[in-house]
């Protein structure tokens, strides 16, 4: 019985489709069952081809990609992996998928990409995306929500003030957007997000945070100082960790768990200058990183949050903090962020 992934190609380059076709073929995995042009095209093929992953270009005449996975999404639920251009139109409008439930995505191979590091991203993604009913996002009945405040922008951060480190890989920039959302802008606490992402996306994705969220969202750069009501974003392919009790430094250490930035990095330096204040919030991604570190936090008297299966569009990260028993609470996406603010709050009034 043939179990192989059926694939839909959609890009608008006769080059990009037959050049993606012919390496993903070569997976005994995959069986590439067509390809479109447009959006439009998917839209039509899709019911007929019933294809288990769509590999979407994100800009192309008629229907472009965000169109089309709109739709794909209302008409014909099915995982979607983007195709990306290294362009800040192109990483914009990648943010923007990932927000509006596409699975993940891959930069476009070209002349100063090597095509068969690209085809093995992309084929790793769309057999762990065939694999996942896609995610609606939830209903605002759903939410836990704290009251809009205007952004006060950071404040210097007290000696009895919270630090909370949060990592996501896969389904993390949706779900990133909906915790920083409903945090309100006083809470006293500093946070560090480290997000599985390459160089180029994390600018944008911290600007989308930024625009969505009461608090203060910034790519980290090196030096930058934690604040209270700032969160900072760990830049593609950068561990970040503490320089100094209040000081970040980035660098371009070994890759944990094959990625870069790690969380686990992250944690584990946050735990020596802060110990039993540090909370850890693992969300959605493939992988186990973030269990290190939350044993970590966990050992040190601190506290971890993981999300729920139910909402993660792939369990790995927050199940392997769960099985391995360092989770003090387990919650769908939509009750983090008040789940986190009871645990800054700890008996504080005011928040």
């Amino acid at each position: 019985m043939n179990t192989s992934v059926r694939v839909l190609v959609v890009d608008d380059s006769a080059f990009i489709r037959y050049t993606v076709t012919k390496y993903l073929e070569d997976d005994p995995e995959i069986t590439v069952v067509g390809s479109a042009r447009d959006g439009l095209e998917a839209l039509a093929q899709i019911p007929t081809l019933k294809p288990d992953v769509v590999v979407l270009d994100v800009e192309m005449p008629r229907m472009d990609g965000l169109t089309a996975l709109k739709r794909i999404m209302i008409e014909c639920p099915t995982p979607v992996v983007m195709l990306s251009a290294l362009t800040q139109r192109g990483t914009r409008a990648t943010i923007k998928a990932l927000m509006r439930g596409a699975f993940d995505f891959v930069s476009k191979p070209d002349v100063k990409i090597d095509v068969h590091t690209v085809i093995e991203e992309l084929s790793v993604k769309i057999k762990a995306a065939a694999g996942v009913s896609p995610k609606t996002p939830p209903q605002p009945s759903e939410i836990v929500s704290v009251p809009r405040q205007t952004k006060r922008g950071p404040q210097p951060l007290q000696k009895e003030d919270a630090l909370i480190v949060i990592g996501a890989s896969t389904g993390g920039p949706r779900a990133l957007q909906q915790v920083l959302s409903n945090l309100p802008a006083n809470l006293p606490a500093a946070l560090l997000v480290v997000q599985h992402m390459p160089p180029g996306f994390t600018r944008t994705l911290a600007q989308r945070l930024h625009e969505t969220s009461p608090l203060t969202v910034h790519e980290a750069a090196d030096g930058d100082r934690i604040a209270q009501g700032l969160a900072l974003l760990a830049p593609g392919n950068f561990h970040m960790r503490f320089s100094g009790a209040r000081r970040i430094s980035l660098d371009n250490g070994p890759r944990r768990h094959h990625v870069r930035p790690a969380a686990d990095v992250t944690m584990e330096s946050a735990v020596e200058y802060y110990g039993a204040k540090v909370i850890g919030v693992v969300l959605t991604g493939m992988g186990t990183d973030g269990t290190t570190g939350a044993g970590r936090i966990k050992a040190a008297g601190g506290k971890v949050i993981a999300e729920h299966e139910s909402t993660s569009v792939v369990y790995g990260m927050p199940g392997s903090v769960v099985d391995a028993g360092f989770a003090d609470q387990v919650v769908p996406l939509p009750r983090v962020a008040a789940t986190l603010i009871k645990m800054v709050k700890n008996g504080r009034p005011g928040i």
